[in-house]
Order: structure tokens, then C-alpha cells, then sequence
């Protein structure tokens, strides 16, 4: 994958799949160190399931035979001299946490997490969403419930209201200067 809000959507893809109401998203840069994690509240996967996630021929679809978006996430984390780290409880939920080296040749760019964020809730109007953004001390945080309460029910469906909420979130984002 060439950038890591693409990694974040296959995460949420991942979540959403096995049942996820509610998903967070954090993206932090703590001085030479990005991590971003994908939080959920979905069903969860038991120790030796989250064991076999590096293998690319372990997968619980039925669609099809291989899984490559935790091995790839992996491979890009510890290409920028970072690591992968997965908790999972059945019935509870996973916390997947990658950590890139930020100043590494080898990291790949963010991307627009705003337009990923954004084509994720809006492809999912009902799901509760929260991503949370944050560098050396200053942080952003956007909310699909207390968008809903402020903008109404239908807000996330509204292709104007999207565009809007997405050029708010990048241009708070970019004023983080992580982008």
C-alpha cells in the first residue's frame, strides 16, 4: 500500500467486518516516532488467531484465501525501523498499533486521512467513528456521533456536508504538520 491512511482503511475494513458499532482511530507523532492505532468493540479473535495474522494465508473471509493487510502493515511499520502490535479479546474487541520511525526513508507518507476518514463514515453512516490526531502535544479530535448531534441524523450522507467535514478535518490535520 503506498500510504498509511490506506493501511487505516483496510484496518477499519477489517473492524467493520467482524461487527464494529464504534472504531477509533488515533494518529500521534511523539517526537521520531508515528504510531497509529485502530481500536474496536467488535467480536474479537482468540490468542491463536492473532497469531497467525503475519501469515498472508491465514484468513477468516470465506470470500477468498489470503489476507495481506496485517502482513503488509507489518512489512511497512518495520521497514521505518518500527513494529506491529495486535490485542485482541473474542467478544470485546482489537487494538491494532503500528509504529513507524517518522523520519525514516522507508515510512510511508500518511496520506489524506482526512478523505479516508471520511469515505469510511460516510460509507457507513450509522457506525461510530472517532479519530484523534495529535503532535508533540497538540491534537485534533473529530467525532461522527457529535457530528450527527450537531448537523443532524443524515449529515454523513450529505455529499456537501462530507466535502466540508473533510476539508475541516485535513485542514486541522495539516496544521499539525504531519501530513
Amino acid at each position: 500500500m503506498n500510504d498509511i491512511s490506506l493501511h487505516i482503511m483496510d484496518i477499519v475494513q477489517n473492524s467493520i467486518s467482524a461487527g464494529a458499532t464504534y472504531i477509533s482511530i488515533s494518529v500521534e507523532k511523539n517526537g521520531d516516532l508515528l504510531s497509529v492505532t485502530i481500536a474496536d468493540n467488535g467480536k474479537g479473535m482468540t490468542a491463536a488467531q492473532v497469531g497467525k495474522l503475519s501469515d498472508p494465508f491465514f484468513t477468516t473471509r470465506t470470500t477468498r484465501k489470503v489476507g495481506m493487510g496485517i502482513p503488509l502493515l507489518k512489512m511497512s511499520a518495520e521497514q521505518s525501523g518500527g513494529t506491529l502490535h495486535i490485542e485482541s479479546e473474542p467478544g470485546t474487541g482489537t487494538i491494532v498499533r503500528a509504529d513507524f520511525g517518522y523520519s525514516h526513508i522507508d515510512r510511508p507518507p500518511l496520506g489524506d486521512i482526512a478523505n479516508a476518514f471520511m469515505l469510511i463514515a460516510s460509507s457507513n453512516p450509522r457506525l461510530h467513528l472517532a479519530l484523534s490526531v495529535s503532535s508533540d502535544g497538540e491534537e485534533y479530535g473529530f467525532d461522527t456521533d457529535d457530528a450527527r448531534e450537531i448537523l443532524g441524523e443524515n449529515c454523513l450522507t450529505d455529499f456537501s456536508i462530507v466535502r466540508e467535514i473533510e476539508n475541516m478535518i485535513r485542514e486541522n490535520v495539516k496544521s499539525l504538520g504531519i501530513y
